[in-house]
């Protein structure tokens, strides 16, 4: 019994060296692949060009910035200095509504194509209708996103309302549809 049991141990440690250098071998191929593949670029992902380092923006409440020169005529608009800081990456505003809402002129049924758009109600209130969400009151506090292209337009608002709206990029294009 004494022969089998050295045997055997002699056989296992026989096989744990060669499974260590089996081992051993696979770790060093490994090892050679990954060093090949950081030292040549890879040819299936091409390179995006660099952005243009973001800057500071620092807005603060003025009133003389509110213009009445952006997408709405019955709106004026405080840029915050996103999109130049970003380079065009993102845009920010203060939106108001000016009251009183005429259905007629705002209730238009609209997207826009914009990687992402995000609101939120500073004060007062707005009513609005989104494909597939319906229509939702939203009041001082509340925020919501818009995804890509998504259908929607203002149903109504209080004579009071301020809007914060992040959207990227900067430069989009808004295309109205018929109801």
């Amino acid at each position: 019994m004494a022969k089998k049991a050295k045997s055997r141990s002699a056989a296992q440690a026989a096989v744990k060296k060669r499974s260590g250098a089996k081992a051993a071998a696979r770790s060093s191929a490994r090892k050679a692949v990954k060093a090949k593949a950081r030292a040549t670029p890879a040819k299936a992902a091409p390179k995006k060009p660099a952005r243009p380092k973001q800057r500071i923006a620092i807005s603060h409440h003025r009133e003389e910035d509110f213009k009445a020169d952006g997408l709405r005529a019955y709106a004026k608009y405080r840029d915050l200095g996103i999109a130049e800081a970003s380079h065009g990456l993102a845009q920010a505003h203060v939106i108001r509504l000016q009251g009183p809402c005429d259905p007629n002129e705002v209730s238009k049924l609209h997207f826009h194509d914009v990687e992402f758009q995000m609101v939120y109600v500073l004060k007062g209130w707005v009513k609005t209708y989104m494909d597939g969400q319906g229509e939702t009151l939203m009041k001082e506090g509340s925020a919501w996103t818009q995804p890509p292209k998504i259908k929607h337009m203002i149903l109504d608002y209080s004579d009071d309302v301020e809007l914060l709206e992040v959207i990227l990029p900067a430069e989009f294009k808004t295309v109205e549809l018929k109801a």
